[in-house]
Formats: structure tokens, C-alpha cells, sequence
């Protein structure tokens, strides 16, 4: 039986303000005390009145402009209502008719568009702690610090068709946001999660709510997707429910039958202006907006030759990208592949060991113009890449040129082929199984060999000009015989 998989995304935004999206509550830090980040405002007091913070508004433009939306001149505000203990008002502040961008579209590969059919500004709720005992709920305790954190929203059309459609989107999203620094996107303390819907078959929705790593989504979808088939399959109905990822077990569960917009009563915030925007302050956001990573990443594919694998991780994120663009500027077009294997192999290896954020990576990994000068030595065969290895940890350690340290630590590669000759030679001697097996064609026992000469020389001896002399020589020997 063929399915017809439709899978749209609900994305939940932290954008970054310094204070709350109506109230002048600073934005509370992860691990602040419950219940220290609060007013009148947010915690829904009875006579408080909200006030709009703009660094929201542009914010929630500026991810509409780089999402090709249309940008709405008038958007309104309205009370979305529902009764949950962590949303003190018993209604959410939010958009609905009038969102403040709308129909734009993100690519997520060559040949497939996700349209976006909205994007609204919102507050989030409080976040409800709940205590389990031996066998039943004990009590349920509420913070209610994250009330009023500004969000946007984020919904796409049902374009997606699996997991992996759905991973790529959101990977793209995410890198995007934080780009532009809309947002610091940490998926860990919940500034950004996804809501899923999932149809399998024409007429039936399912949602999966507040999903918040790329690991849970993927395995949620791929589940989801499993479970309505085989209920199909199995003649059973499937139900328009909501329900919620249980990844211990690796399923979905219902918590509740899925609502309607209607079971909302949506109506126009009284407390609140319409946002009326002008073309100039739309326009001046535009502006703002710096080259975006899609764009980067097609620019190094034609001019560097880079593989889309090396393209995309040194376009994922802004500040990778701005130390790449620096390097190159140290560096010869022709090292420009030394450059990107060193940056992506030694440099993210090393940042990832010691923990390096990625705004702190000009502060604290090797000069950019440092590891362009190890890639230049590398071009001009001065070097093998075991002592650029080398130099470049020293370098990062010591804060040293790698000029100098080529020069004081006498690692300058030896490419004498009248020396190597006689390591070759040597080596041949020390290693004759070796050397008899690579004459019958196994290559892998040249390793030895080759080992060999590298140990006795520091790594300094050129790999290619062995590699050039061991075949000379094991022709040579099997002429003789012959």
C-alpha cells in the first residue's frame, strides 16, 4: 500500500532580548532560582498592563526577510486561551490572523523548497517541575520565571516527507538563527524545540509536542511514521491526538485528544496596539542582515573546489566561517585545501577537546594567520603533514610562528632524493618480508617500510619521494631477476 507521509514543523523560538517580551523582567539565566525573574506583568497579576519590547519585533522580521516571508505592515495581537497551570493568565499573548510574516520558504538541498507558512511573535509559559514517588505523581511544583520570554513561531507547510527531510530543515533553521544572532538556539535549556505534525493518511493528524534535540526528532518521526502505518495495515482507525515522545521506551504516547483552533477562542489582545510598520523600518532591518550561509557555502564549492560535506561544516556557524574567511586572507589560493583539511581535522578536534565556544574562537585557537602560513608550508612541500601536525599544536600552545619554530626545531622536510635513497635502502634491509611481499603487488607492505624512514627521520623524509624510490627499487630488483 502506498503512503501518502506529510510532516509539518512547529518551531518555538527563544529570541535573544535582554528583557521580557512585555515586561522589563530581564530574561532569566538557565539556572536561576525559581520564581526570581518575575513582576506583576508576567506572572499575570490582575490590573498589570503589558508593553511591547521591539528588539522582538526586529528580531521576528529580520528571521521572517531571511526566510523569504512577505513582512506584514499591520499585524495585531491576540489572546490564545487554554488553562494550564504554568500560564498564570489562563491565555497565552500570541498571533493568529494577522502574523507578522508570512509564505516564504527555506531550501534544503537543490532540488527541495519547505515553504513557511507563518511566523508569529508570542510569550512563553512558566515550566511545571514534577516530583514522582514510588509508585504515583507526589506533587507538582511551578516556576514561572519563563513567562513572557519572547518567541517566535516558526510553522511550515506539511512539504516534508521524512525524518531526514525533517532533520536537514530544522538543522538549517538552526544554523540560520543563530547566524543572524536572532537567537542562541540552545536546544538543551529549550530556546529551541519542535512541535510535529505527522499525516500518514489523508484525513487523520498527529502531533508530537516539545521536542527538543535533533535525536529525538528523528527518532520520534521515524516512529510515528512506523506506528500509523502499521495501524493502517492493521485496519485500526488512527486518532487526532497530541502526544509526547517517550525516549527512554522509543515511543510516542497520547496525553490528549488534538484541539481545534476554535477550542481556543482566539480574540484580539485589548492591552495591546496594532504593529504598524513602515517600509523604511523594514527596509533598515534588510539591511542588517549579513550573507547568509547558503550563499557562502555555494561561493567556496566554485571558487575553492570544496566537497558540499567541507563547505557546509565551515559555514556551520558564523564565527567558523569568519576565521576560515581570515585564513584564506593569509593564504595562497593553492593552499586553500591544506587550510580547510587542517581547520576541519586538527583545529574542531581541538576545540571540541578543550570545550571552545564559538564566539571565543579567535580568542582562543591559533592565530588564523598561523595555520594559513602551516597550509603554505605544506603547498610548497616544505613540510609533511605529521610535522604540520606538529608545528600546528605547538603553535597553538606556545602562541609561536610557524616559520620560526620550522626553523628552531629543524623540522624542515628532507626531500634529498640521494638521501632518501639510502633510507629506502636501509629500510629494504631491516624489513625483507616486507619488501618481498610489496614486490608481488600487496601495497599495504609498504607500510613498514615507509614507517621505518619515518620514525628514524622525525616524519622529516618526503612520503611521496619514498613512495617514488621504494617502486624504483622494487622494480629494479625484479629486472635483475628477470
Amino acid at each position: 500500500m502506498d503512503f501518502e507521509i506529510k510532516i509539518g514543523l512547529e518551531t518555538h523560538i527563544q529570541l535573544k532580548t535582554k528583557t521580557k517580551i512585555f515586561c522589563q523582567c530581564p530574561v532569566p539565566k538557565f539556572d536561576s532560582l525559581p520564581n526570581t525573574n518575575i513582576c506583576p506583568v508576567c506572572s499575570g497579576q490582575p490590573g498589570s498592563l503589558p508593553v511591547l519590547n521591539k528588539k522582538a519585533i526586529d528580531l521576528a522580521i529580520k528571521a521572517g526577510l531571511a526566510l523569504n516571508c512577505s513582512i506584514n505592515k499591520k499585524s495585531v495581537f491576540v489572546r490564545k486561551n487554554y488553562f494550564y497551570p504554568d500560564m498564570p493568565k489562563g491565555y497565552q499573548i500570541t498571533q493568529f490572523e494577522n502574523p507578522i510574516c508570512q509564505n516564504g520558504f527555506m531550501e534544503i538541498s537543490e532540488n527541495k523548497r519547505i515553504r513557511i507558512r507563518r511566523i508569529h511573535l508570542e510569550e512563553d509559559a512558566g515550566k511545571s517541575l514534577h516530583y514522582i514517588g514510588s509508585r504515583k505523581l507526589d506533587y507538582t511544583l511551578i516556576d514561572f520565571n519563563r513567562c513572557g520570554i519572547p518567541l517566535i513561531e516558526i510553522v511550515s507547510e506539511p512539504d516534508i516527507n521524512n525524518s531526514e527531510e525533517a532533520y536537514k530543515y530544522l538543522f538549517e533553521l538552526h544554523k540560520l538563527l543563530k547566524w543572524l544572532d536572532i537567537s542562541n538556539c540552545d536546544m538543551e535549556k529549550g530556546e529551541f524545540r519542535c512541535d510535529v505534525n505527522i499525516s500518514v493518511s489523508k484525513d487523520k493528524k498527529v502531533e508530537i509536542k516539545n521536542l527538543n534535540s535533533f535525536k529525538a526528532i528523528r527518532e520520534a518521526i521515524s516512529y510515528e511514521i512506523n506506528r500509523q502505518r502499521e495501524m493502517i495495515l492493521n485496519g485500526i482507525e488512527i486518532i487526532n491526538d497530541t502526544r509526547f515522545w517517550d525516549e527512554k521506551n522509543s515511543r510516542t504516547i497520547s496525553i490528549r485528544l488534538k484541539e481545534k483552533e476554535y477550542d481556543y477562542r482566539y480574540f484580539p489582545e485589548p492591552d495591546l496596539p496594532i504593529i504598524n510598520l513602515t517600509e523604511e523600518k523594514i527596509n533598515e532591518i534588510r539591511n542588517q542582515i549579513i550573507e547568509l550561509p547558503q550563499k557562502i557555502k555555494k561561493y567556496y564549492i566554485e571558487k575553492y573546489n570544496l566537497t558540499q560535506t567541507e563547505a557546509e561544516i565551515l559555514t556551520s556557524n558564523k564565527y567558523l566561517n569568519e576565521y576560515f574567511s581570515k585564513a584564506i586572507s593569509f593564504c595562497k589560493e593553492r593552499a586553500v585545501k591544506n587550510l580547510t583539511n587542517l581547520i576541519i581535522v586538527q583545529m574542531l578536534n581541538k576545540i571540541n577537546e578543550l570545550h571552545i565556544k564559538d564566539e571565543e574562537i579567535f580568542e582562543k585557537s591559533i592565530k588564523p594567520e598561523y595555520i594559513a602560513l602551516i597550509s603554505d608550508l605544506l603547498s610548497e612541500n616544505k613540510i609533511s603533514y605529521s610535522i604540520a601536525k606538529k608545528i600546528f599544536d605547538i603553535s597553538w600552545q606556545e602562541n609561536k610562528n610557524p616559520n620560526e619554530l620550522l626553523n628552531e626545531l629543524g623540522l624542515e622536510i628532507i626531500n634529498s632524493v640521494e638521501e632518501i635513497r639510502k633510507l629506502v635502502k636501509e629500510s629494504i634491509e631491516y624489513n625483507k618480508k616486507a619488501f618481498e611481499d610489496y614486490k608481488k603487488g600487496q601495497e599495504k607492505a609498504s607500510g613498514p617500510i615507509i614507517g621505518f624512514i619515518l620514525r628514524k627521520t622525525g616524519g622529516k623524509a618526503d612520503p611521496n619521494i619514498i613512495k617514488e624510490i621504494l617502486k624504483e627499487e622494487a622494480n629494479r630488483i625484479t629486472d635483475i631477476f628477470e
